[in-house]
């Protein structure tokens, strides 16, 4: 059990939030009893699992000793409340101080409560109604949102209301997270510099920084904080989430596929260099699938909640793209000469405060590992129309992310030349407006969410024991109708991007998958945004095309067009 109160040193000036964790199922409800006695807030309801959650808050809290007490249902006589103290001052306590000899003060450990708590707080960071497109500009923009951010201002320092900028891409999302909560609340925090991986093997890490070697210096905490984000920024990209599952000089490593393990906070890191985290778990209930799912962010800086699918959770195993999967931050802990250091696999395998290193994942086939997610996220055997819904569902969502992409590259170009193309395997890792607003990376991914859902009905046929199949029906039957079912969403769901003359263009999914073929060579921001939704030449909606890319371009595009089409990521020398 963990309990948090927001902020460091509650006072009557401001809000006062807690934050009850708990490791088990527990059912119950939180109230906020204050000193005279009275009930002044509960919570609304458990959430999370695992870890489970209640939250609670009082806009205006008066002084002296309130009682965070969570009240159990059905608990034994002397054991259906567990209640914690929280001292409310009259004032604000003095901020605590920066220090020289390190980025911020150590005053906490990793351990299970904090862990449960950092994955608390990134579920309430991402939480909506499961039926609800979230999405931000920025991560700025979520962590400034103070209905999401419990740790908003936890410090006292108004550190939330300095301007500090977060910008990261996939890779550096999770860093930016964990760097966050860890600056917070006093934890050790550290990062690597590793390789992208060469000649056929895996990513692998030479130096590790930390929060103790960085150093602090002037002008507060906050400031030191802001300092050392472009530090971390600088050495961290998708090698990092790719090392090799069993090495132990690495920032994250490889967990089992069970529900315990699959928390808000663990990443996912996919064999292409993409990175998501997961940011909740809906369990199965009442006939429909359960859903798992994750936050990431685009080299644009735009950041998308999405759900857990095949066609954007990347799984193959080649030695020259490193260890994929899902895996948790690799804990660092402070020496008894105050030195920092990251516990090994084997360390973290024998800790009951961890106790999760697992090989599982590398031991696993493509169709192995989908099989034991479908098994994590939905025990029971799904509806095979629901299921071939969601992930028609999943696709549209992957589909209108892309607007978004590609009206961002239109915006840019408008008041820039044509941008430079990298060559070769550089088209998927690079920097500058090519990074930010091409979309080669996300279009190949498209390509393979496409062939998902409409190789599904042949999957199903396939995979009947995986589906409740309808009683009295043959598999070809129940493959006939989900292809008449397919047919029909595709054509009824439909969506709009912005042509380049500033109006609006309507396709739908159907469209879409008709013009898989012109997404191979869709990817180019130097393009008018009608040949990056594959507009037919002569066509009504290409008629607002005003720009192409320079032909040496078109010519990389074509030599590289092989890569999308026969769906194979290309490996660096």
């Amino acid at each position: 059990m963990a309990v948090l109160p927001a902020p460091i040193s509650p006072w009557s000036g401001v809000p006062l939030r807690v934050l009850f964790v708990a490791e088990k199922p527990l059912r119950g409800e939180l109230s906020l009893v204050g000193p005279d006695g009275n009930v002044a807030a509960k919570s609304t309801g458990r959430q999370g699992g695992p870890p489970y959650f209640w939250f609670a808050e009082v806009a205006s809290p008066p002084a002296g000793t309130w009682h965070a007490t969570l009240a159990l249902d059905g608990g034994a006589a002397g054991c259906n409340a567990i209640t914690r103290d929280i001292t409310v001052g009259d004032s604000a306590s003095p901020p605590e101080r920066g220090s020289s000899a390190s980025v911020w003060p150590i005053r906490n450990s990793w351990n299970r409560a904090t862990e449960n708590l950092y994955s608390a707080w990134v579920q309430k960071l991402f939480d909506a109604p499961v039926d609800q497109e979230l999405s931000w500009p920025t991560l700025t923009n979520v962590l400034r949102d103070r209905s999401r951010n419990i740790l908003f201002n936890y410090l006292g320092l108004g550190e939330d209301e300095m301007g500090i900028i977060y910008h990261p891409d996939c890779a550096k999302f999770p860093y930016y997270l964990r760097a966050y909560f860890a600056f917070k609340l006093g934890l050790p925090f550290g990062y690597s510099h590793c390789s992208r991986g060469k000649e056929g093997s895996a990513p692998r890490c030479s130096n590790w920084g930390n929060i103790a070697n960085a150093g602090g210096g002037s002008g507060g905490l906050a400031a030191s904080f802001r300092r050392f984000l472009p530090v971390l920024s600088d050495a961290v990209q998708s090698g990092n989430g790719r090392t090799a599952a069993a090495d132990n000089n690495t920032d994250f490593y490889p967990v089992p596929l069970t529900q315990d393990a699959l928390r808000p906070g663990t990443i996912y890191a996919d064999p292409y260099g993409h990175i998501l985290m997961l940011v909740r778990r809906v369990p199965q209930a009442d006939g429909k699938a359960g859903l798992l799912f994750a936050a990431d962010a685009e080299p644009d800086g735009s950041v998308t909640r999405k759900r857990f699918w095949r066609g954007n959770f990347l799984f193959v195993h080649d030695p020259a793209l490193g260890s994929p999967g899902f895996k948790h931050f690799r804990p660092v802990v402070r020496t008894a000469n105050g030195s920092l250091r990251r516990l090994t696999n084997e360390e973290i395998a024998k800790d009951p405060q961890f106790a999760d290193f697992s090989l599982q994942q590398s031991k696993l086939g493509m169709e192995e590992f989908y099989d034991r997610m479908d098994e994590v996220i939905s025990p029971e055997p799904l509806d095979p129309m629901r299921a071939m819904e969601d992930a028609i569902s999943s696709l549209e969502e992957q589909v209108k992310t892309r607007v978004t992409a590609v009206e961002n590259g239109r915006k840019y170009q408008s008041g820039h030349g044509d941008a430079d193309m990298p060559s070769g395997a550089s088209i998927f890792e690079t920097s500058g407006a090519w990074e930010d607003f091409a979309t080669p990376a996300r279009d190949f991914r498209m390509l393979i969410a496409i062939d998902v859902v409409t190789n599904f009905p042949d999957h199903v046929a396939s995979h009947p024991n995986r589906y409740a199949m309808p009683d009295g029906k043959s598999v070809e039957e129940v493959k006939a109708e989900l292809e008449s079912m397919l047919a029909s969403e595709l054509a009824s769901r439909k969506f709009t991007y912005t042509r380049s003359d500033g109006s609006q263009w309507t396709l739908s999914l159907k469209d879409v998958i008709g013009r898989a073929v012109d997404f191979e060579m869709g990817y180019n921001l130097n393009d008018c945004v009608e040949l990056r939704w594959g507009a037919p030449d002569g066509s009504m909606e290409a008629s607002t095309c005003q720009r192409h890319a320079p032909a040496v371009q078109r010519a990389k595009m074509s030599e590289y067009r092989n890569w999308f089409r026969e769906r194979h990521w290309p490996t660096h020398a």
